[in-house]
């Protein structure tokens, strides 16, 4: 095999942006086309949604783009493969025309509940903690709220699918999505990577007719060509091979080079998670599916910190003002003037720990918990504030590493981060810190592209076998190392304050729920 002038394309659709990226296959990034995007647009309050069309006009602008300004032969790429947001579904009619707008992943609403669970089985479920859990799943499957509220649109369904399968239909003209992909709110058995069978549990909660889901294909498995109309929209090659990937977590997990359960990798994104790979189902949460993997016939256990760096999002919009207005004038980012702010500011934030549940009651089965700040004094300040939001979201990470390593019982030996707080150097020191472990950051800020390319070059059989694939196109580019003094200040706080935060407060959120009626109780 010539490693020489042989590249692939991905094509990387997020929340905020559609990249196409060019990747060699030493795993760099030769060439990127980036376009935002409106995330989606709201008709009614907690509603997320976007024109289908839209999103693929924008991809083929993007692709356009990149092979007009590429200065490579094009005869050299030799494959592409997608990597896309989870969770986000289009219905098609049977001429594979979008009925309605997708449903982002974002969206808020909420179907009724079936008829099922009932008698014994709902009140089993209850003694075991699982119905309201259960009893959100319903509610927030897209399908459920389909076909209560518009009918006549899930009976002109003829295939429905994430958005993944929605770009690969209009590239190769196959209804097929790829397993690695398949995360959400579907009929699909998590544990056999394969559709759910009728009366299996995900079937009940989402009754969805066999006929209209995709074929499924295995991560790296080739899924067509381009055809001649794709090619004429994209400006890709008519013929290209393309090849399954995944969604874009697991493929972050891929890109940042994690294989085995003893690497974790950390998403720094809008939702924060902590992931393993393994080639054994594991529910680290009873009850909560390890998803698919990019590596075939594998599974990435995870632990969710639903709003995660959303945090960050709504401290600008709370108390960032003042760096909103100076980033005008300076040219950094808000985030990095906030990265500045609290620099000075000691570990532990002066005792402000905070609990990141700012989502309560919804991905942790019995946690009713809402967002908890303690430990105010006269001597905080906002950058206190802006620290222990940080300090939080990493101990509740860490508490998701302690659960996974119970359930896996392997020991995670390292860190590997990516999303976009791994661009603040004191969000990597302080992960280092907290979990007393070494924190590698990769190479490339695009691991979801570049764990997609090895999905790509493994398949095309650029390379024999994923192991050699990661030891060629994965490499660290910086790595902090815990100190010594931080780990021992976190390490009790860790274990005294945060560990306790949600048992000792635990009495007044249910009095506070009774009282409010928030989080809304299922009956």
């Amino acid at each position: 095999m010539s490693e020489k002038n042989q590249y692939v394309v991905v094509i990387d659709a997020g929340t905020q942006s559609v990249r196409a990226v060019l990747i060699d296959l030493k795993g760099n990034i030769c060439e990127i086309e980036r376009t935002e995007i409106e995330p989606y647009f709201s008709e009614e309050p907690g509603f997320a949604e976007q024109d289908t069309e839209y999103l693929w006009d924008i991809l083929c602008q993007t692709t356009q783009r990149l092979i007009k300004n590429t200065s490579v032969n094009i005869s050299e790429i030799k494959g592409l493969s997608i990597t896309t947001q989870r969770g986000t579904i289009v219905n098609l009619d049977k001429d594979g025309k979008p009925l309605r707008p997708a449903i982002i992943w974002l969206d808020q609403r909420k179907a009724k509940l079936h008829n099922w669970p009932k008698g014994l089985i709902k009140k089993g479920l209850q003694l075991i903690n699982m119905y309201e859990s259960l009893a959100h799943a319903i509610k927030d499957g897209e399908s459920n709220w389909i076909k209560q509220n518009q009918p006549e649109i899930w009976a002109k369904t003829h295939k429905y699918m994430f958005l993944s399968g929605f770009f690969i239909h209009r590239l190769v003209g196959k209804y097929i999505d790829s397993i690695g992909s398949t995360v959400g709110y579907i009929p699909f058995d998590y544990k056999k990577h394969r559709w759910s069978k009728k009366g299996e549990i995900n079937a009940n909660l989402f009754p969805i007719e066999p006929e209209k889901l995709v074929d499924l294909a295995k991560p790296s498995d080739l899924i067509g060509h381009i055809t001649h109309k794709a090619a004429e929209q994209t400006g890709l090659p008519e013929g290209l091979p393309v090849i399954a990937a995944a969604a874009d977590k697991a493929c972050e997990v891929l890109g940042s080079g994690c294989s085995t359960p003893d690497i974790a990798c950390l998403s720094y994104g809008t939702t924060a998670t902590i992931e393993t790979v393994n080639n054994k189902y594991v529910e680290v949460i009873k009850f909560f599916p390890s998803y698919p993997s990019a590596i075939p016939n594998h599974y990435n256990t995870e632990v969710m910190i639903y709003r995660g760096y959303w945090m960050i999002k709504w401290f600008k919009q709370e108390f960032g003002h003042k760096e909103v207005e100076l980033s005008k004038l300076t040219g950094k980012s808000p985030e990095e003037l906030f990265d500045d702010m609290i620099k000075d500011i000691q570990p532990g934030s002066m005792g402000l720990t905070l609990q990141p549940f700012w989502s309560p009651g919804v991905k942790i089965p019995g946690i009713e918990a809402k967002g908890a700040v303690i430990g105010f004094g006269d001597v905080h300040t906002r950058a206190h504030l802006y620290r222990s939001i940080l300090e939080g979201i990493t101990y509740a990470l860490k508490d998701g590493a302690q659960r996974t390593e119970k359930r896996t019982g392997v020991k995670i030996q390292k860190l590997r981060v990516s999303g976009g707080g791994s661009q603040s150097r004191n969000a990597l020191q302080m992960t280092a810190d907290i979990f007393n472990m070494p924190v590698e950051k990769p190479h490339t800020y695009e691991t979801s592209a570049l764990g997609a390319a090895i999905n790509c070059v493994v398949g095309l059989k650029l390379y024999p076998d994923f192991n050699t694939a990661i030891k060629n196109m994965c490499r660290i580019d910086e790595v902090y190392n815990p100190i010594l003094e931080n780990t021992k200040t976190y390490q009790e706080l860790f274990n005294k304050v945060y560990l306790k935060m949600y048992n000792q407060l635990r009495p007044l959120y249910h009095d506070i729920r009774d009282i409010t009626n928030y989080p809304k109780k299922e009956l």
